[in-house]
């Protein structure tokens, strides 16, 4: 059995586009939709629990009760949770939102397009990138990119 894709997002739309370029990119993994950060830390709870964690998270940043970039500190935090890929796509292009990302540890970092042909493109391009290279190098922990953030900015200082 393949491990599930996650994908948390709260916008419809973006739900119902993410995923049908995703099943055009022929993955065989399910796909399951979470849509607040509370949903999304419920599952990744249980899925621990029962030992079926994701293989990858898609990660809005956005969201209610829990943001996104919240719920990547949490899940970086934990143990068990702390390698797993996580691709921040997010209509967002605020540099704040990207900087965060990266020190919290996200895989990657994707604004999403806003046209529909570009959003196909982009996500079934995740989905191949994905499904050749589903086992990225672990990240790591977001103590270590504090101190190095800190390093570096005592040494520009």
């Amino acid at each position: 059995m393949e491990r599930a894709i996650l994908v948390v997002e709260d916008n419809e739309d973006d739900v119902d586009l993410t995923l049908l370029a995703l099943n055009k990119s022929h993955l065989s993994n399910d796909l399951v939709i979470a849509r607040d950060g509370q949903e999304a830390l419920d599952y990744l709870e249980a899925s621990e629990r029962d030992g079926t964690l994701p293989v990858l998270i898609l990660l809005d940043l956005r969201l209610p009760k829990i943001d996104g970039l919240e719920l990547l500190r949490r899940i970086r935090n934990n143990e068990r949770t702390r390698r797993l890929p996580v691709i921040i796509m997010t209509s967002s292009q605020d540099d704040a939102d990207r900087f965060h990302s990266d020190l919290y540890g996200a895989s990657s970092f994707m604004v999403k397009p806003g046209d529909y042909d570009q959003l196909m493109a982009a996500v079934k391009k995740l989905g191949l990138y994905w499904s050749v290279n589903n086992a990225p190098d672990p990240q790591p922990d977001v103590s270590n990119r504090l101190g190095l953030l800190c390093r570096y900015a005592h040494a520009g200082a």
